[in-house]
């Protein structure tokens, strides 16, 4: 029973773990992809104001930015951007926690975004700006939440060229064949054994 069920497990647990790399590429792709389309969009003007003054002075052009109007917008773009990147260092339940907090920090980017959208601006308003900086901190909600919910399961970073660690006997030891004199003897014995001019390998 046991040498049919094992070809059949191993090709199953190998089509889960490349389901698993592929979901945790989408899902670290959709929080770095949010997070910098909306601290870039934060950047950006999202009004234009003119103040004219009397002539032959020419008017003053007052631009602010998103990150002038709302000084945490591009705060919590950066922290999700740089926690999208720390998604492939986690694992287990460390990275479902990782993904509830980009989850949040996704929508309170949104909600900036929205504000832009629906707030009295004077001057020329750039309503683009805002829209991006909504849409950038939605992905990045979508890749947290997709984190939260399914990251448990996914590989972590290098998972796949993790080799076994070896016993002490093992690597003390050969398998095949008896201990030889040096067996058990620590490095400094045996160059104190040379110094009084003794064959450290003799029986």
């Amino acid at each position: 029973m046991s040498t049919t069920a094992q070809p059949q497990d191993q090709p199953e647990s190998g089509a889960r773990a490349v389901a698993g790399r592929r979901q945790l590429t989408y899902a670290v792709l959709l929080c770095l992809a949010g997070a910098g389309l909306a601290l870039w969009a934060a950047t950006r003007n999202w009004s234009i104001e003119l103040t004219v003054r009397p002539a032959p002075l020419p008017p003053v052009r007052d631009a602010r930015s998103g990150a002038a109007l709302l000084p945490w917008l591009p705060a919590l773009a950066l922290v999700t951007l740089a926690g999208g990147g720390a998604v492939l260092a986690t694992r287990g339940r460390l990275r479902r926690l990782l993904g509830v907090l980009l989850g949040v920090l996704g929508l309170a980017v949104a909600t900036g975004g929205g504000y832009g959208l629906v707030a009295d601006l004077d001057g020329v308003v750039s309503r683009q700006w805002p829209a991006l900086c909504l849409v950038g901190g939605l992905l990045a909600a979508a890749g947290g939440g997709w984190t939260a919910l399914r990251g448990g399961g996914w590989p972590a970073m290098g998972a796949r060229y993790e080799r076994p660690t070896r016993t002490i006997t093992e690597s003390a030891q050969p398998a095949d064949g008896p201990a030889g004199p040096m067996a058990g003897r620590r490095t400094t014995e045996a160059w104190d054994a040379l110094d009084r001019g003794e064959d450290p390998t003799a029986g």
